[in-house]
């Protein structure tokens, strides 16, 4: 009975983020993904240019290497994104800092798809244990929304280059943010992502050998997968499966594809958390549990959490209440 309302629960929820989005139409956009001047028309040039991001080591290394242009006013960061794109307010990044007054540690958190507020409670929850709390906004997020949207349809869309864009400027972003903790003198540094923001999380950690743990919450691998079989993501799915395949959209997707990344995130000194939801409909556990074993693969040794809720309702107690602790575990960890 209890599961049973458990999953209405989500399903109510799902449809309340369904109201506010609109189907938008399907575009290559090859010279927005790539940063890179082409005449690619079709799927198959979109698809060598994402396979040659992919065995491109540098594909998520910002050019300028540089933390320049940082200001810190009271409890928030603000600093120019390293990737301009068209919406002015998108390329300034913002971040939340909850200060624990000490320099040990910061745990940089990337938010979920849509997040309407920042995560107050894990926030003052670590900042009371010594953990400086860092939030930062995705892209297209909060401070950086699009003017007049009703979601933040730019950074996951089926515009194929432009969701590559987004999800690359996000991840520069977070790398930026990491060498200015490090400028500042935080010793140890580790981030914290959930759902959406758990692939900009992996991502960094695999990019940025100054992460030392990563906690990924309602993760996977393969985004497409996670777009084409998602609840959340069906209006975006319905663009896509007119012009693209599955097979295909995991080669066009191939550089935000957690799985093209294994070796990085299996180095021995990053130490990775998992949370999964058994019930799951927004990430689906097989596609999540398909990472599980590449990540095992590759000689990782990730702590893995099944919780039996939801997407949304990890949200809930007790759920919630254990994946905190299971973090926790993680961050007090010594390595």
């Amino acid at each position: 009975m209890y599961h049973k309302w458990l999953d209405n629960w989500d399903e109510r929820r799902a449809q309340r983020g369904d109201d506010v989005k609109h189907t938008a139409d399907f575009e290559l956009d090859a010279e927005v993904g790539f940063s890179v001047a082409t005449n690619a028309t079709g799927i198959a040039e979109f698809c060598d240019l994402a396979d040659a991001a992919v065995a491109n080591t540098t594909f998520y290394d910002d050019p300028c290497g540089d933390t320049l242009g940082f200001e810190m006013n009271e409890d928030w960061i603000k600093f120019p994104s390293g990737i301009s794109t068209d919406v002015e307010v998108n390329n300034v990044v913002w971040a939340k800092v909850t200060d624990s007054g000490s320099l040990d540690h910061a745990l940089v958190v990337f938010h979920h798809w849509n997040a309407s507020t920042r995560n107050r409670q894990i926030a003052n929850f670590f900042s009371k244990r010594g953990i400086t709390v860092v939030e930062i906004a995705l892209p297209y997020h909060f401070e950086r929304s699009r003017p007049n949207s009703t979601h933040a349809d730019y950074i996951l869309s089926p515009n194929l280059g432009r969701t590559i864009q987004s999800m690359r400027q996000a991840v520069w972003d977070g790398r930026k943010l990491i060498r200015w903790l490090k400028s500042e003198g935080y010793g140890e540094i580790s981030v914290l992502g959930m759902s959406l923001g758990s692939w900009v999380a992996g991502l960094v950690a695999a990019h940025e050998k100054s992460v030392r743990k990563a906690s990924l919450f309602l993760t996977a691998g393969s985004f497409a997968d996670f777009v084409w079989t998602g609840r959340a993501t069906q209006k975006i799915r319905k663009s896509l499966e007119l012009e693209i395949d599955l097979a295909n959209l995991r080669r066009a997707w191939g550089p935000i594809n957690l799985e093209n990344y294994v070796d990085r995130l299996a180095r021995p000194d990053l130490d990775l958390h998992v949370v999964l939801a058994k019930r799951d409909t927004v990430v689906l556990p097989e596609v999540s549990k398909k990472f599980m074993v590449r990540l095992i693969e590759a000689g990782a040794k990730p702590s893995i959490l099944e919780l039996n809720c939801g997407h949304y309702s990890l949200a809930l107690p007790p759920h919630i209440l254990v994946a905190g602790w299971g973090l926790k575990r993680l961050l007090k960890r010594s390595h």
